[in-house]
């Protein structure tokens, strides 16, 4: 039989073994249409790319969602990568399985200024799909897992960009929708790629010591058993150890070793009512010796992704602590699965409300007030609403309300509603009147103060306040409400920045620029650049910032014309007819280089970069002839160049050199990076090279036994105002105390 004919068979049979009255030709139609549409293209492992389709709606129906889903899974990519359209999978399907399809699809067709602007606009895609039908998410973190797993096939720069990608963003929405069973596996797959070496070390200590660790999870098992057996609770127990993440984060965190990590065994019992699990939490705490504040009730109060168990951490008579989870068979598949569990117990479509309801709430939060934030901001609030830790708190009738830890009394009341959180003038914590900044914790009972005469939110509330939902309705409150103020403040610090950074105002006024300046900042007008910093909706610092880039560009745009007029010139001068150059204007200096080096005014030589210091286009530089390898060209503050390390015979073998003064390519460049070790460190930094828009040929990180680490890299950049640029955001990294470029040895 035809192998993918087979897959297709594999993937029907797992489908009817959760739904005996499959409509089969619904889904063989669907198989058929993406293997007709999808045909003659391979995936980067050289497979038939009707495999990934296949092999996306195999994890959905992991998952046992419905025909729907199913069918949209194998349709995922039609609108993305073939000629199909909206209307044609409509027409052919049916609306609903054609909006999923929509849903999951990149804006590929659209145009962006950076990528920054690319991924948050496909995110936010994504997200307001996914507010009408949360099936839109199922499918699209089931995409991920799948390209995850056949993650080998692409190039090194593509492995940390969707690694990076995956951990920021696609493993927290999954933490988020209660997907832990797959939350694990992203989280394991990337770190794979982002610490190939920290990744590789757990795995081999892991599988060298499995002996070792199946024998104590085997016994604790049977001990918990025998004695859940004479209590007559008929249970399921299981042991694992932690997977590998979870691991690495704790080993970086607390700076430990495998050796000196011994939580890293976890037991579920399972039962079948709420009672049960409290009556075998008694039995637990009676075997072994409870650690205080290691408790935890997430069934009377459960996590807004639905999760519910009985958590608690005990230590045996061997000294070794472990976790103990009890959970009832539902909340177990809520715990594994998520909303996709809620999906199957509210048998899909049957309650068409399923996609709106309460639990999902949060993913309208996301989108509330984010048209007004620029691409950057998007993206880390973003990160920061799925990454937060949460504190559970109390109204004064006892309903639960989710915040952000470090949350204060300002996120409580925009949590209730904005004219709550605007008429706000004080609050009252278990009873006792508290400050504006005053960090919640859990179990605490909060009451807002409001009155009609309150005069709005302060500004100082956005630097109080921890939610990006609290910090996006006081900004919508000053737009709305303080245009002139806004405008008014905004001018002042846009003018005090633009004289800080010594570009004056005319530079960007002018007819001919203020356009493209506008543009670039997605503004109308200037006033309402001014609005957007004195309201909050970006800072003064990054819109000057994104002038320069744009006065750089034009000004290249400048140069680029000249040198064009200035080559057309020359190409005059030696037509036929025309005076030899050398005769009656003097030598033609080139314009253009292979290299991008010219050589005692010659284009075109052979040339090479020292790689003891790596230069780049800004960088003031001096060549010196090898024999049989052409010009070698060093940095002039490079060591290896110092007039006193010069050999006498050689001095007349070093020669001036220079940049070519039009477009250039990249340059790769070593830097090196100093800092204080810490958790996602190595992650930070992969952030910021991706912020920067630079390629990274290499890097690699190592921890020091004084608590430092070192991160060396290799990045390719245009030039050095463009390696400047990097540099500084490398430094704005929490714990970084030096960063360098490598000096000539």
């Amino acid at each position: 039989m035809d192998p993918i004919l087979e897959r297709y068979h594999a993937l029907e049979k797992k489908v009817q073994g959760y739904m005996p009255n499959l409509d089969t030709k619904r889904l063989y139609d669907a198989f058929t249409y993406a293997d007709t549409a999808h045909h003659g293209q391979l995936r980067k492992s050289g497979e038939p790319y009707i495999i990934h389709p296949i092999a996306v709606a195999e994890i959905v129906a992991d998952l046992e969602l419905d025909l729907d889903s199913v069918v949209a899974a194998l349709l995922h990519d039609c609108i993305e990568d073939t000629a199909s359209t909206h209307e044609e999978i409509a027409k052919k399907f049916n609306p609903t399985v054609a909006d999923l399809v929509e849903g999951v699809t990149k804006l590929t067709k659209m145009q962006f200024v950076t990528k920054e602007e690319e991924q948050m606009e496909n995110l936010r895609k994504m997200l307001m799909a996914m507010s009408r039908d949360i099936r839109v998410i199922l499918i699209k973190v089931c995409d991920r897992l799948h390209n995850m797993r056949t993650m080998e096939y692409q190039s090194p720069r593509k492995q940390r960009e969707k690694s990076l990608e995956t951990m920021e963003i696609y493993a927290p929405i999954a933490h988020r929708l209660g997907m832990q069973k797959l939350k694990w596996e992203l989280e394991d797959l990337s770190l794979r790629y982002l610490d190939p070496i920290g990744y590789k070390e757990i795995e081999e200590e892991l599988i060298e010591r499995s002996s070792t660790h199946e024998e104590f999870l085997a016994g604790i098992q049977q001990r918990i058993e025998e004695r859940l057996g004479q209590e007559g609770l008929h249970c399921t127990i299981y042991g694992r150890v932690k997977h590998i993440y979870s691991i690495y984060r704790k080993m970086f965190t607390q700076n430990k070793t495998l050796d000196e990590i011994f939580d890293l065994y976890a037991f579920r019992v399972i039962v079948s009512d709420i009672p049960e699990c409290y009556n075998v939490l008694g039995c637990i705490h009676d075997m072994f010796k409870p650690v205080l504040g290691r408790f935890k009730d997430y069934i009377g109060t459960p996590k807004p992704n639905m999760y519910q168990s009985l958590h608690t951490t005990v230590i045996g008579r061997e000294g070794i602590p472990f976790e103990v989870q009890i959970r009832t068979w539902e909340m177990h598949q809520t715990a594994e699965y998520g909303v996709a569990a809620h999906w199957k117990y509210k048998q899909g479509l049957a309650n068409r409300n399923l996609g709106t309801e309460h639990e999902f709430e949060w993913v309208r939060k996301l989108l509330e007030g984010q048209q007004d934030t620029d691409a950057e901001e998007f993206v880390s609030t973003l990160k920061v609403d799925l990454f937060a830790d949460e504190v559970f708190v109390f109204t004064p009738n006892g309903d639960v309300k989710s915040l952000p830890s470090g949350a204060t009394p300002i996120d409580f009341a925009y949590n209730i509603h904005s004219a709550v959180g605007n008429t706000m003038v004080g609050a009252r914590v278990n009873g006792r009147m508290v400050p504006y900044d005053y960090t919640l914790s859990n179990g605490d009972i909060v009451e807002v103060l409001t009155s009609k005469n309150a005069k709005g939110p302060s500004r100082d509330w956005l630097k109080l306040c921890k939610s990006n939902e609290a910090r996006n309705k006081i900004r919508q409150w000053f737009k709305k409400e303080r245009r002139e103020e806004n405008i008014a403040t905004g001018r002042a610090a846009f003018e005090a920045e633009l004289k800080h950074a010594k570009m004056p105002l005319a530079s960007i006024t002018a007819d001919e620029v203020l356009p493209h300046i506008l543009h670039k900042l997605r503004c109308g007008t200037l006033d309402e650049l001014y609005a957007a910093i004195g309201y909050g909706g970006t800072t003064a610092s990054k819109s000057v910032a994104r002038i320069r880039e744009e006065l750089q560009r034009l000004g290249r745009l400048q140069a680029e014309k000249a040198a064009a007029a200035a080559r057309t010139t020359a190409e005059s001068v030696i037509m036929p007819g025309n005076a030899a150059p050398s005769e009656t204007h003097g030598p033609v200096r080139p314009r253009q280089s292979d290299s991008g080096i010219i050589v005692e005014g010659l284009g075109n030589c052979l040339v090479k970069f020292a790689k003891c210091c790596t230069p780049v286009p800004g960088d003031p530089v001096i060549g010196f002839i090898t024999r049989g390898y052409g010009v070698s060209v060093h940095r002039c503050d490079c060591p290896n160049a110092a007039p006193d390390r010069r050999k006498p015979e050689e001095e007349a073998r070093w020669i001036k050199v220079s940049w070519v003064e039009s477009k250039l390519p990249n340059y790769k460049t070593s830097l090196e990076l100093a800092a204080k070790d810490r958790d996602n460190l190595t992650l930070d930094v992969a952030m910021a090279l991706s912020t920067a828009q630079v390629k990274v040929s290499a890097l690699s990180a190592r921890s020091m036994p004084d608590g430092h680490a070192t991160i060396s890299m290799v990045v390719e950049v245009k030039d050095r105002g463009e390696l400047e640029g990097v540099i500084n955001k490398l430094n704005n990294i929490q714990g970084v105390y030096h960063v360098a470029r490598a000096s000539g040895k």
